[in-house]
C-alpha cells in the first residue's frame, strides 16, 4: 500500500521529507536455501515479477558472470521464500552479453520487447554498461547493474540507470590513497586495463595520491585481452616504491606468475586490486611471492576472524565456504569481492518495489522515484557486505573498503577497513532532475 502524502522539507542531501524510506530489515533468522525454490507457496498474484539478468557468460567477463548467475539466482530463491515482492513471485530472465557492448544492446532490447521485463539487472564490466545505457533511456527499461566504475555517479548516463549495490571506482581508490602513502609509499607505478574501468583507476588514483603528496611514476594501460605480459615489467621505474596493479580477463593469473617473475625476490611493495586474482586460488603454485603483498577487497574472499552471522548466512545461501570457493568444489573459487552486489541490488529493487506499491512497468516510474528516495541500507542478511549510504542524485551507493595482506598460506587478513566518509566525494550530477 502506498504511504499518505507527508509535509515536505529538504535536507542536506537535496531529498525532501516526503520521499524519505527506512529500508526494512531482514530477520537473521531465515535459512537461506541453496537449492532453486522459485514458486514455494501460493502468491497474491499469479504474474511473475520479471527481471531481467543481462550476465556475462561468455567472453572475458564469464568467471564474473558465472558467480554473478549463481549469486542473483540464490538471491531470488531467497526473496520467493520470503513471499516474493509485493506477493508476487520473481522471476529471473538470464541472457548473455558476451561482455560485448553491441551484445548488450541487444540483450536490453530482447528484455524489453521479448521478455517484457519489469527490470534490466546484473552486468559487471564497465564498456558493457556504457554501451547499453544509452538503450535502456531510450526503451525507458530501469536499468540496475552491479558494476563498479565511476560511469553511473560521473553523470554520463541516463535517469533509468542505477549502481546502489557496490561502490564505484573513485570512491574506492580516494578511501584506500591515504593508507597507501602512508603504509607502502609515495612513487606509484600503475599496471591498469585499457577500458573504462581501467582508465577510472588512472584518473582517479592518480589524482588521490598526488593529494597525499605522492606521484604516478609511469602508467603502463595493458588490452584487457592480453595474454601475456613480459614485455610490460621493464616499463616499470626503477625508484618505484609502489606496483598498484589492476587486471581484468583471460589472463590474470598469466599476469600475476610473470609479475612474480620479472621481480624475483627484489620487487616494490604491491597494492592489487583482487580483479587481478578473482576466481583465482592464491595458492597456486607460482604465487609464493605475493605474501606480504596487499589486495583491494569489497567483501573479503577470507572469512574474517570477527565474521558477522550476516556473512555467514549469505556464504551459506551462495555455497562458498570460509576461504571463498565453491563448497561443492574447493578449487572453484568465487568472485567474492563483487559477487555481493547482484545480491544486495536484487534486496535493493525488492525494497523500491515495496516502497512503490508496484505491480506492472505501468509504475515504473514510481519505482524509479521509489529508488531515489533511499538514503541508507543497513548491515543485514539483505546486505551482507556491511552498511552503505546511498546518493539519489548520483544514483551511487558509498560503502567501506577493505584491504588484505597475503600469508604464506595463500590466506588475506584484513588489515585496514575504511570509513564510509573515507570515499565520500563532491559532485554536481543530479539524475533527479531529468525527465523520464
Amino acid at each position: 500500500m502506498k504511504q499518505k502524502k507527508e509535509s515536505s522539507s529538504t535536507d542536506v542531501t537535496g531529498v525532501s521529507s516526503s520521499r524519505r524510506r527506512t529500508l526494512k530489515t531482514i530477520g537473521t533468522g531465515i535459512a537461506a536455501a541453496t537449492a532453486p525454490v522459485w514458486f514455494p507457496r501460493a502468491y497474491a498474484a499469479s504474474e511473475p515479477i520479471k527481471i531481467g539478468a543481462q550476465l556475462h557468460r561468455t567472453g572475458i567477463g564469464a568467471s564474473y558472470g558465472r558467480w554473478y548467475e549463481r549469486t542473483a539466482t540464490a538471491a531470488v530463491n531467497l526473496i520467493n521464500e520470503q513471499g516474493g515482492i509485493n506477493g508476487r513471485p520473481v522471476e529471473l530472465i538470464v541472457e548473455d552479453d558476451g561482455t560485448d557492448p553491441k551484445r548488450g544492446t541487444e540483450v536490453l532490447e530482447k528484455f524489453a520487447t521479448q521478455h517484457k521485463v519489469d527490470v534490466a539487472y546484473g552486468t559487471l564490466f564497465s564498456h558493457v554498461v556504457i554501451g547499453s545505457s544509452p538503450r535502456a533511456g531510450e526503451l525507458k527499461l530501469p536499468y540496475v547493474v552491479c558494476s563498479e566504475g565511476h560511469h553511473v555517479a560521473s553523470g554520463k548516463l541516463n535517469r533509468y540507470v542505477f549502481q546502489p549495490g557496490i561502490t564505484d571506482v573513485r570512491s574506492q581508490v580516494i578511501s584506500m590513497a591515504p593508507w597507501i602513502s602512508q603504509n607502502l609509499g609515495k612513487k606509484v607505478t600503475m599496471m591498469f586495463p585499457d577500458f573504462a574501468f581501467g582508465h577510472d583507476h588512472r584518473d582517479y588514483f592518480s589524482q588521490a595520491i598526488a593529494e597525499q603528496g605522492g606521484e604516478v611514476l609511469e602508467l603502463i594501460a595493458v588490452p584487457p585481452t592480453e595474454t601475456s605480459f613480459t614485455r610490460y615489467f621493464p616499463r616499470i621505474p626503477r625508484d618505484t616504491e609502489v606496483l598498484y596493479h589492476v587486471m581484468v580477463g583471460p589472463g590474470v593469473l598469466t599476469f600475476v606468475k610473470e609479475m612474480g617473475q620479472h621481480f624475483g625476490k627484489k620487487r616494490p611493495e604491491i597494492f592489487g586490486f583482487i580483479d587481478s586474482l578473482e576466481a583465482v586460488d592464491l595458492a597456486t603454485p607460482q604465487l609464493e611471492f605475493l605474501e606480504g603483498t596487499y589486495f583491494w577487497e569489497g567483501n573479503p574472499r577470507y572469512a574474517q576472524a570477527d565474521q558477522s552471522d550476516f556473512d555467514k548466512q549469505y556464504r551459506a545461501a551462495v555455497g562458498v565456504d570460509g576461504k571463498g570457493a565453491s563448497l561443492a568444489d574447493p578449487k572453484d573459487v568465487s568472485t567474492y569481492s563483487h559477487m555481493f552486489a547482484c545480491w544486495e541490488s536484487l534486496f535493493i529493487i525488492k525494497e523500491a518495489m515495496e516502497l512503490a506499491g508496484y505491480r506492472s512497468v505501468a509504475d515504473k516510474n514510481a519505482f524509479i522515484e521509489a529508488m531515489e528516495s533511499l538514503q541508507k541500507f543497513d548491515e543485514g542478511l539483505a546486505h551482507p557486505q556491511g552498511n552503505k549510504i546511498f546518493n539519489p542524485k548520483l544514483h551511487q551507493s558509498f560503502g567501506h573498503q577493505h584491504i588484505s595482506k597475503v600469508g604464506a598460506d595463500g590466506s588475506m587478513e584484513v588489515v585496514h577497513k575504511t570509513s564510509i566518509e573515507d570515499g565520500l566525494y563532491e559532485s554536481d550530477v543530479d539524475y533527479t532532475q531529468m525527465a523520464l
